[in-house]
């Protein structure tokens, strides 16, 4: 099991940590394009109308929302996917291998969410922004890691991604209680049904794709005109994806392998590119000190590396979890602010929290600042905690 569960962790890791290259070029030019002439054509492309539908029922939304409610809803069944996956066997299968990452990725949303909060004390206008930097995005993250080459010990990497996991069940959670508005009980009763027969299909456990994706784009579409954020049908869906069907075939996994270049190298760079775009001509530099961007960006730098490397220490020290085997506190100290990287995540809620352009506006300054300081940080720090390529590797014996 372990022989055959190394080649699809390293395959994925490989794919995600590209695409996240590919992020932050997209991110990059997203803000070249928004500080230049072209801002006036960037602006009406976002918002050029986009209608689709079937007799009455039409969708009729800006390409701008047909992304984050469309095209992010592929993202949500890929992630729903994988917290299938690493539940039914990979690093969330048993407590042993599921209980660090499960403490550090709970400190790494309950602190950052703290410090947000109490730097917008004083602010209830900014108060629906608390989950914005409790956040990380492991496509950012994993980026960072490929540069380090296979210096990076494999248990390291093993758990940033399971903290990332658990991070999107958290998030998934959060936008499902937290930012659903008005509800269409009809429509919502129409997208329950379809989840219904997603369900029957996946315990009749037909292993061809054809019947998952149709059904899942009909309750995407009802969902959506529920009120329910619609990228909530992508995770439902994706947990009715069984992992094996008849003739040995392996539905989840085959699905989860052809959507990740996709998602890694389209999906998610499209919403980068049309998320990231933030003018920043005539702004002050102490723009970044008003609570709203301050709270974002110390949330996800002081609050992830309490959260994640304090709550992670505790439960070494209390015996409630072990630190992986090559992998030692320094290291853990590092992944904490490589964790602190919130882009895709962190602008997926700030847009969901915030309609005010002008609050929007800050929440992508301070989700930049906060992810670029944290990449830079985590960068160096790991460099420096990583043995060096002549010298054998080092174990755990460190302590803190």
């Amino acid at each position: 099991m372990v022989k055959a569960i190394a080649p699809m962790l390293r395959d994925f890791l490989q794919k995600e940590s590209a695409g996240g290259i590919t992020l932050i070029v997209a991110a990059i030019l997203a803000l070249i394009v928004a500080n230049s002439p072209l801002l006036d054509q960037y602006n009406a492309l976002l918002g050029v109308p986009v209608v689709a539908g079937i007799g009455g029922f039409v969708i009729d939304k800006p390409l701008l929302l047909w992304i984050n409610d469309g095209l992010m809803a592929v993202f949500f069944f890929l992630v729903g996917l994988e917290v299938k996956r690493e539940v039914l066997e990979g690093q969330l299968s048993s407590w042993d291998k599921a209980s660090l990452p499960l403490v550090a990725a709970v400190g790494g949303m309950a602190i950052p969410a703290i410090v947000y909060l109490s730097i917008n004390a004083g602010e209830p206008a900014n108060a629906a922004g608390w989950a914005i930097p409790a956040a990380t995005d492991i496509a950012f993250a994993l980026g960072i890691l490929m540069l380090l080459g296979p210096r990076v010990p494999v248990a390291l990497k093993a758990l940033l991604l399971a903290i990332a996991v658990i991070d999107d069940i958290g998030a998934i959670a959060i936008i499902a209680v937290f930012y659903t508005g008005n509800i269409d009980l009809g429509m919502l009763g129409a997208g329950a049904i379809v989840l219904v027969l997603l369900g029957l299909t996946g315990r009749l456990r037909i292993a061809s794709s054809i019947p998952y994706v149709l059904l899942s784009i009909l309750m995407w579409a009802f969902i959506l005109k529920s009120g329910v954020h619609a990228t909530l049908a992508g995770v439902a869906a994706a947990m009715c994806v069984p992992l094996t069907a008849r003739g040995a075939s392996r539905p989840l996994e085959r699905m989860e392998h052809a959507l990740h270049p996709w998602v890694a190298f389209l999906v998610i760079p499209i919403f980068g590119f049309a998320n990231a775009g933030v003018t920043l001509i005539g702004l002050s530099p102490s723009a970044v000190l008003d609570p709203l961007p301050l709270g974002i960006a110390l949330g996800l730098l002081i609050g992830k590396q309490v959260g994640i490397f304090g709550f992670a220490w505790v439960a070494v020290k209390t015996g409630l979890a072990k630190l992986p085997e090559d992998v030692n506190w320094r290291q853990i100290h590092a992944l904490s602010l490589l964790a602190a990287i919130g882009f895709t995540m962190s602008l997926f809620i700030g847009n969901l929290a915030f309609a005010d352009p002008a609050q929007v506006d800050a929440v992508k300054l301070g989700v930049l600042s906060g992810s670029t300081i944290a990449a830079l940080a985590g960068y160096v720090l790991l460099r420096m905690a990583l043995p060096d390529p002549a010298t054998p590797t080092e174990t755990n014996k460190e302590t803190a």
